[in-house]
Parts: C-alpha cells; structure tokens; sequence
C-alpha cells in the first residue's frame, strides 16, 4: 500500500500542535523543565519526529518566545492604527508596551524568564520583533512630523532614540530591576514619557500628566 505524503496543511497543523503544547509547558514549569520527550508525549510523536518540525530544542524555545512577543506587536499594530493624533498614540504604545513587561513578570514568571534568556542570547525571533517595534515607532514618528505634531530632522533617528529611552521600561531585567527595589513605576514611566515626548517637541498639551495615563 502506498500513501501519500503529509499535505502543506497537515504538516502546518501538527507543527502548531507542537508550539501549542510546549508553550502550556513553558507557561506551567518553565522552558527550563520542559524536555523535548514532555512536549512528543503529549503530542503523541516520537522525539525524532518533533525534530521534523523543529531542527533543535532552540528552535522550539525561540518559536514559543516569538508568540509571547507577537502579542506586543499586535498591541502596537493596533494602537497605531487608530484615529488618535500620532503624540497620543506613541504615548498610548509606549504604555500598553511597559504595561505588558509587567505583566508577565508578575502574572507569567516563566515567560518572563523565557524572554530573559531570548534578550540574552539574542534570539532572532526577539530580534524580529524588535525591528517591527522600530518601523511602527518610526512610521509614528513621521507621522506626527507630517502632522505638524514633532519637531525633528531625522525621523529614523528619534525612533531609534525612542528605543533607548524607554528600554528600562520594556526590557524584562531592567523591568524586574525595577520592581524588586520597589521603585514608583507609575510615577517615573510618566516622567519618562514625559521626556520623550518633549524630546520630539511636542506640545505641553501632549506631555501633560492628564494626556499620559497608566
């Protein structure tokens, strides 16, 4: 009897399947604790035949870091997109942003470690989601010089420099940094913000402590 091979589909489905159970693993011991024969026994494969879909174990780790970062960036993609003035919705995305790192260091420990270790080894899939981060940034940014609502030369640039500023809001050590010395986040994110967006010129009306809420 001959039978056919595995359709795109097929394969696309079983693949998911295997992201699907490591990332409950990851998500319930930790990335850490997680074997490669957990996730096929659960899957019902043979460890070999998850190497099918995935060529290491670092693979795996990186796919699984790659779908706890796309909900950042389709926070982002949605913030942007809105109707808002471009100061409003770069104040709105460096919030919801800084909101999400807390999150999962309080509410998701071992993603929060899975992102510590992408940051440090500079997975590509973090790296990926870094540059999408930047062009979202830089399209705001020219954005709000278009609308008259920043005042810089170099758009790229002030996107670039966007990053820099904000990092110890974002980046998972430097946010769990924060918070183990007990520093006032809320009141320090808003100075920062506050910094930025009078980095870019925008008006006292976009920098106000009303216009940047946490």
């Amino acid at each position: 009897m001959i039978f056919a091979d595995p359709s795109g589909s097929d394969l696309e489905q079983s693949r998911a399947r295997i992201l699907e159970v490591a990332e409950k693993h990851f998500r319930r011991i930790g990335y850490h604790k997680t074997s490669v024969a957990d996730i096929a026994a659960e899957v019902g494969m043979s460890r070999a035949n998850v190497y099918r879909f995935f060529p290491s174990r670092t693979a795996i780790n990186s796919s699984v870091c790659g779908l706890v970062v796309k909900e950042v960036a389709e926070i982002a993609l949605a913030i942007a997109r809105t109707d808002q003035p471009a100061s409003k919705k770069l104040v709105d995305l460096l919030t919801a942003i800084h909101r999400h790192s807390t999150r999962i260091l309080v509410e998701d420990r071992p993603m929060h470690e899975l992102l510590v270790a992408a940051m440090d080894g500079s997975w590509a899939t973090l790296n990926a989601h870094n540059e999408q981060i930047l062009a979202i940034l830089k399209a705001l940014v020219r954005e709000g010089v278009q609308a008259g609502e920043f005042e810089v030369e170099d758009a790229d640039e002030a996107a670039r420099g966007i990053i820099t500023a904000f990092l110890p809001f974002f980046h998972p050590v430097l946010v769990e940094q924060r918070v183990q010395e007990g520093k006032a986040t809320a009141v320090s994110l808003h100075a920062q913000i506050r910094f930025i967006m009078k980095a870019l010129g925008a008006s006292d009306r976009d920098t106000s402590p009303k216009a940047i809420t946490a």
